[in-house]
């Protein structure tokens, strides 16, 4: 016998006598409706792709040099995306054979894109494929395909300090820069003591405009770190845990970080000095290493070469691969449209099952959710092969 009792109303007379008065009003309401089908995309939808474009296709309007080593690409379009002061941009690029994407943070202020514009500031690294492209090729008058606003190092209300001390080295500025303008244009409210490391003055981006906004707003401090030369009016050293200590002023701080990876590495160090909740802790995207070789815990080769089988439009493509480099950047050298955003592991765009082969994913890059690690699935963007591999990969 059942465990279970279940009670059940009878269907009395009124609700029948209701049911027969429904029938008719709804057979009236059909018949006042339009004779149009209903479009399938809803006006949720519509705000939707505005909001969050997979793809935008701009114009270079403007270009400023930055001395030999930098350049701010102003770029144009119609019903810009709106994004967050510190989002990033991920840029479509064909170089020769090759086809890939870099993620370029925002130098603008968000009201920017409300005016149809947008800023990217791209500084030439060392061994820097795409930097160096880009400098060299990208001309007033050019196209360009980005993705929409991208990213999550942006100031969270709910979750940072009311006081963001900003560490930024090179051309880790850009975002810092956006959150300065966003603050003086009353875009976003909190206050930002920016600790700005180089080596010498000249090296310094947008001192002029940094100064200017640090006079405009009081929300906005700005101090600049010379590393290997002494000058009135600069700090001499490196951004160390007691130079963070001396920002914070005694009071609660979100601290977010943005550089070149050897300045992670050192300031990484300073930080954990301090004790601080991870929490308050955000940092701008780690790129995957360029090799492997000094990543703690890898057990491969870095110099031995690999096969990569490529499941795509039901074919199957067979390509070389290098221990040192990840998953996605032989994918890329082969001309395989591979999706991909932030390459740091973060926004999981590139996710692929692997289907046969074992690589090596650095902890501090794995940001995979538990449900895809057991099923195989993992982000070539951080993933270094340690033998043959069979990937599933879905098209851009």
């Amino acid at each position: 016998m059942s465990d279970f009792n279940f009670h059940v109303k009878p269907i009395g007379l009124f609700d029948m006598l209701y049911f027969k008065k429904m029938v008719p009003a709804r057979q009236k309401a059909l018949a006042c409706g339009s004779a149009e089908a209903v479009s399938a995309v809803r006006a949720a939808n519509r705000l939707a792709e505005r909001l969050h474009p997979k793809v935008q296709k701009l114009k270079i309007a403007d270009v400023i040099e930055h001395g030999e080593s930098a350049k701010t690409f102003v770029l144009t379009g119609e019903k810009l995306a709106p994004f967050r002061a510190g989002q990033y941009l991920s840029v479509q690029l064909k170089i020769g054979s090759s086809v890939l994407t870099r993620p370029y943070s925002l130098s603008s202020s968000p009201a920017w894109a409300y005016e149809g514009k947008y800023a990217l500031t791209i500084k030439r690294a060392q061994d820097g494929f795409a930097s160096e492209w880009i400098l060299d090729n990208w001309k007033a008058g050019g196209e360009v395909v980005t993705s929409g606003p991208e990213g999550e190092f942006y100031y969270e209300p709910l979750r940072d300090s009311a006081h963001v001390i900003g560490l930024a080295g090179g051309c880790g500025i850009t975002p810092f820069l956006s959150m300065a303008y966003a603050i003086r244009d009353g875009i976003e409210n909190f206050r930002l003591t920016l600790l700005y490391g180089s080596r010498k003055e000249c090296d310094i981006l947008y001192k002029t405009e940094l100064d200017k906004i640090a006079k405009e707003t009081d929300k906005v401090k700005i101090v600049h770190v010379l590393s290997d030369e002494q000058k009135e009016g600069f700090e001499y050293g490196f951004i160390t845990a007691e130079r963070i200590t001396q920002a914070c002023g005694g009071e609660p701080c979100s601290v977010f970080l943005c550089g070149p990876a050897a300045m992670y590495t050192f300031v990484d160090r300073e930080l954990e000095k301090l004790k601080l909740e991870r929490k308050y802790i955000r940092h701008e995207l780690y790129p995957a290493p360029a090799s492997p070789k000094e990543l703690q815990g890898y057990p491969g080769d870095p110099s031995a070469h690999y096969t990569l089988s490529v499941l795509q439009y039901g074919e199957t493509k067979q390509i070389p691969m290098a221990a040192c480099e990840t998953v996605l950047v032989a994918l890329e050298r082969a001309g395989i449209a591979a999706p991909s955003r932030c390459r740091g592991g973060e926004c999981g765009w590139c996710r692929s099952r692997l289907a046969e082969g074992d690589v090596f994913i650095p902890d501090y890059l794995d940001k995979r959710r538990m449900a895809d690690v057991l099923a195989g699935y993992i982000h070539p963007c951080c993933s270094y092969p340690l033998g043959d591999l069979t990937l599933e990969v879905w098209p851009e």
